[in-house]
């Protein structure tokens, strides 16, 4: 692949084609899973290679599955890296694994994943399917961790729970509720759409 065209790869799904902002994918997990910014880190690592090598796997067998069961092959393969970090989850880090409970798990039904192994790694080589879910989930998680830092230290005055805002500050608890997600992942597409998209949003 040339520089440019895995550049392109990157701002597309990063910015212009950014799965949560622009595509409106994975919602449940954007407003389940980041009231506290280290789950939300675990989760994003999980789904960057969930993303990264299913996409990968479905590109090296594009030829050989029958478009039949295409989407069972996909679903198989998904799930079978869902399960590795799962398992590493319970094994290294019990503690996270039980908080995030079964939000891992759904990293199988997760629109992003089977939308770039559909849209993407069925008709390009391994290599740019690689980079492409990468790329997917790196734009997944800068929006999920950019909603979660501003809500940990809005409504628990901590980041990493370490604390950040002094005691005499208030903290707004809704924010580390779900109506907190709504807020903030509205406000970040409002964000997008208004200033870091508006030539495309006029396109």
């Amino acid at each position: 692949m040339r520089k440019s065209e895995i550049i392109k790869i990157f701002k597309d799904n990063l910015f212009y084609k950014n799965p949560v902002v622009v595509q409106i994918l994975g919602i449940c997990s954007t407003l389940a899973i980041t009231n506290f910014v280290k789950n939300t880190l675990v989760m994003c690592i999980g789904l960057i290679f969930t993303t990264s090598f299913s996409s990968f796997t479905v590109s090296l067998l594009r030829k050989t599955i029958p478009p039949r069961i295409r989407l069972i092959v996909e679903t198989l393969i998904i799930a079978s890296y869902v399960i590795i970090i799962d398992i590493i989850l319970k094994v290294y880090l019990p503690d996270i694994s039980k908080q995030l409970g079964p939000y891992v798990g759904l990293i199988i039904t997760n629109c992003i994943v089977m939308g770039r192994a559909e849209a993407y790694a069925l008709s390009n080589p391994p290599i740019a399917s690689f980079i492409d879910g990468f790329s997917s989930g790196l734009g997944y998680s800068f929006i999920l961790l950019t909603i979660s830092i501003f809500r940990e230290l809005l409504g628990m005055g901590t980041i990493f729970n370490i604390t950040i805002l002094p005691d005499s500050f208030t903290k707004w608890t809704l924010m580390v509720m779900a109506p907190g997600g709504f807020f903030m992942l509205a406000i970040i597409i409002w964000l997008f759409k208004a200033f870091f998209l508006k030539e495309e949003v006029k396109k």
